[in-house]
């Protein structure tokens, strides 16, 4: 590489140094936008060098990814990214379709044929039967801790119900009936168990700040700036 494209290289890795700076003084940046601002830079250094810092995708590299995680005793299926919230739309989908033991699609389906199938459309794998359903996740204290998309399960373990909030649930009542919610009947004398499957809410994305953001851009910088030097005195 020339002198003068190195030089030209620094004066635009300067400009979009200026131009974070102006943006992040004082106030509070995304990770996503730090991420831009540093790809940003990560790209001119791949250019003004000639390698790649790009990663390879799932689709390029030949790695299929995780199709589904199983909701295991004791804890809480982070895996498939899904949330109590997701737990109540998927669950909605199934409104109207009507009761039938041991059935697992929209011709019919039972109480924990539903729950399963709602779980397998977000990616997370559960046992076929109440009574195993039961000890998946983690425990809820009680309908007081409840939070959509926590699954209630009572005495007997005949019976399971997706709480949709509000107290309200969603269930495949019995044969003649079809998937709707109702008001919940039960009390915590009533219940052997409620279980988190998944998260109830997505974890907080973390915050950085100005500062961060451009004490990463200035290290990208100085990066740049020494490998275009190194191969502009070598041109």
């Amino acid at each position: 590489m020339s002198v003068d494209a190195v030089l030209t290289r620094i004066s635009e890795i300067r400009t979009q140094i200026d131009a974070l700076r102006s943006g992040t003084t004082g106030t509070a940046t995304t990770t996503s936008s730090s991420s831009a601002n540093s790809s940003a830079f990560a790209d001119a250094l791949a250019t003004a060098t000639g390698t790649s810092t790009a990663t390879p995708s799932a689709a390029t590299s030949g790695v299929s990814p995780a199709t589904s995680v199983d909701a295991g005793a004791g804890t809480v299926a982070t895996g498939s990214g899904a949330t109590g919230a997701d737990v109540v739309a998927d669950a909605k989908k199934y409104l109207g379709v009507p009761y039938v033991f041991g059935g697992t699609t929209t011709s019919g389906m039972d109480c924990s044929g539903l729950v399963q199938t709602v779980f397998k459309d977000l990616g997370v794998t559960m046992p076929r039967v109440v009574p195993d359903q039961a000890k998946m996740g983690v425990e809820v204290g009680s309908l007081q801790d409840a939070q959509p998309g926590d699954l209630i399960i009572p005495k007997g373990e005949q019976h399971i119900v997706i709480y949709v909030g509000d107290g309200k649930v969603l269930h495949a009542p019995r044969p003649g009936k079809d998937v709707r919610i109702v008001d919940n009947w039960y009390k915590d004398s009533d219940i052997a168990t409620i279980r988190r499957i998944v998260p109830a809410q997505a974890p907080a994305t973390p915050a950085v700040t100005g500062a961060s953001a451009a004490s990463g851009a200035t290290d990208l910088q100085t990066a740049a700036l020494l490998s275009l030097m190194k191969s502009g005195s070598a041109a």
